[in-house]
């Protein structure tokens, strides 16, 4: 399978994490999805129960604070908090998954990579993962320092207006994860970040287009479990089409 020389190259960001889900059932990609989906499983299922308990914990507080009159508005002001919470939500969690699963999510890519191009790859033993995870875990640390005094900036003009807010938060979401997961392919070549980040400023409706369907589908419970393993597939699947040839000879 050779998508660089048998096949057209999807016009939208969307188009290639749908290819995601078909990628992830390949024969010899689903051993290498095992580890993140493991991981993803394990982390939503506690965390998606904390947060849950949290929201309506809080939630009952503000109803019995505020007076009768104004009761209607726990009704309004519910599903501007559940839509904040669960983007917020979505980010932090695929971080968190994606720092633990880094080095296999690398591999992941690599090898959906390879069966791509057609190219093979040299085998890698367990040692080899272990070997890398100080330069993996680098490279999510690059990721942090460029999200979180974003972050901050846009989280206060979410507190500041409210539904404009909520509308470039979620724009910024989106394109956190372009970054994240559009990283992986370009970080396996030893792509600097500053680089990768240049590729994606240039082809910014393929990375929004992308990321949005990602932040989108990691809101949809049960279905946002597999959403790591078939953005990573997703995501090198474009990174073949988009952006190989300029950066490997």
């Amino acid at each position: 399978m050779n998508t660089e020389t048998n096949s057209i190259p999807n016009t939208s960001g969307a188009g290639y994490f749908f290819k995601g889900f078909d990628l992830i059932k390949q024969k010899g990609i689903k051993r290498f999805v095992f580890v993140p989906l493991s991981i993803n499983l394990i982390l939503f299922s506690v965390a998606f129960y904390l947060l849950y308990m949290e929201i309506d914990h809080y939630m009952a507080m503000f109803t019995d604070w505020l007076p009768e009159m104004l009761s209607w508005l726990s009704t309004v002001l519910w599903p501007l908090v559940l839509l904040t919470v669960l983007v917020l939500f979505s980010f932090v969690f695929s971080t968190a998954a994606n720092w633990l699963a880094a080095p296999f999510n690398g591999l992941l890519s690599e090898r959906v990579e390879s069966m791509l191009t057609g190219e093979s790859l040299p085998d890698t033993g367990f040692n080899d993962i272990i070997k890398d995870i100080p330069r993996t875990i680098g490279r999510e640390w690059q990721k942090l320092y460029y999200y979180v005094p974003r972050a901050i900036g846009f989280f206060l003009i979410m507190l500041l207006l409210p539904v404009i807010g909520q509308i470039i938060w979620f724009m910024f979401v989106a394109w956190m994860m372009a970054v994240q997961y559009k990283d992986f392919p370009f970080d396996n070549h030893k792509i600097s970040f500053k680089e990768m980040k240049d590729a994606l400023k240039e082809k910014q409706g393929l990375s929004y287009s992308f990321g949005i369907t990602v932040a989108v589908f990691s809101m949809i419970p049960i279905v946002n479990l597999i959403v790591m393993p078939v953005a990573i597939c997703g995501a090198t699947n474009l990174w073949v089409d988009n952006y190989r040839k300029a950066f490997i000879q």
